[in-house]
């Protein structure tokens, strides 16, 4: 069965981080950081995590649990960090860390993330956040944060958990009032971010003037659909969020075009297949998307 970390023993919250992918071990090392070191879950067995921050290299102390009945019992806050395909098989997790007052805070991408892991944990409150940092995956095995990191949640009071236990880490907490239009932006960004996996390129494709023209296009398709939604979003996002590609290092990649070069499935319906799906909904032409999505589809699953 799972020792209880110190931080457990001395009387503070238990925590613990499910998915220490890139995401995860960045969550995992801000609450190491400042003593809440988590317990730690996934699908392969490891003795520690590694971040590297700069000139820092942040190590979490393992090990990372492989099985969900190694678990004696229930914890305050779970950090779901698994990829949106993978919500069913992390299911027992849930259930074996999940008490009636356990929040689940879920560190994916989307607007939907309450819907698909609500069904899961029907007795604790789901916290949504958008992930506002580049964390990268290495071929050692550790992470490399390339940049500030920072999370938006809903201003609720479950979110007041997370925004605590993270206070003075290097991962920053930021409430919103309208959460819904945070969200949209960031998948707005998201969708976009698909076209990488169309070309098989990094960020540095983006400076080619055909690119950002599709981009830009595809961006304003999306912003239409998140409008009726009920975001609030101005006509300049979309030449924000171009611009924004067009300012990150040339070889800055994204989580679904690295799962796309592991041969992995991808996040495409949550982050591009939406868009289409809504669409539909409002009566909203989306002809970017009509295209892009089969071919995000395609790439996932096949067949071929």
């Amino acid at each position: 069965m799972a020792d209880l970390s110190e931080s457990s023993k001395s009387g503070e919250k238990l925590i613990a981080v499910v998915g220490p992918g890139a995401i995860g071990t960045t969550i995992a090392a801000a609450l190491h950081e400042v003593g809440r070191t988590p317990m730690l879950c996934g699908r392969s067995a490891r003795e520690h995590l590694e971040l590297r921050h700069g000139d820092d290299l942040v190590t979490v102390p393992g090990p990372v649990l492989t099985d969900p009945w190694q678990i004696e019992k229930g914890v305050d806050l779970v950090f779901l960090a698994v990829k949106a395909t993978q919500v069913d098989a992390a299911a027992p997790w849930l259930s074996a860390l999940c008490r009636p007052d356990t929040v689940v805070c879920v560190l994916q991408n989307g607007v939907e993330q309450e819907t698909a892991v609500a069904p899961h944990v029907p007795d604790s409150p789901v916290v949504p956040a958008v992930v506002w940092f580049p964390a990268q995956p290495q071929p050692d095995g550790s992470v490399w944060l390339r940049g500030d990191a920072r999370l938006t949640l809903p201003d609720v009071g479950p979110a007041q958990v997370v925004q605590e236990v993270l206070r003075a880490s290097h991962c920053t907490v930021e409430l919103a009032t309208d959460f819904t239009t945070v969200a949209w932006r960031k998948l707005l960004q998201n969708a976009v971010a698909g076209l990488m996996v169309l070309a098989g390129r990094r960020a540095g494709m983006f400076a080619r003037e055909d690119i950002a023209g599709l981009a830009l296009d595809y961006a304003r398709e999306c912003l239409a659909v998140a409008r009726a939604e009920g975001a609030d979003l101005g006509d300049e996002v979309p030449l924000e969020i171009i611009g924004a590609f067009q300012g990150f290092p040339a070889d800055m990649g994204t989580s679904i075009l690295t799962d796309r070069e592991a041969r992995r499935p991808l996040e495409w319906d949550i982050r591009n297949g939406v868009i289409v799906r809504l669409g539909r909904k409002h009566g909203i032409p989306t002809p970017v998307s009509d295209v892009v999505v089969p071919l995000l589809a395609a790439a996932s699953d096949g067949p071929g």
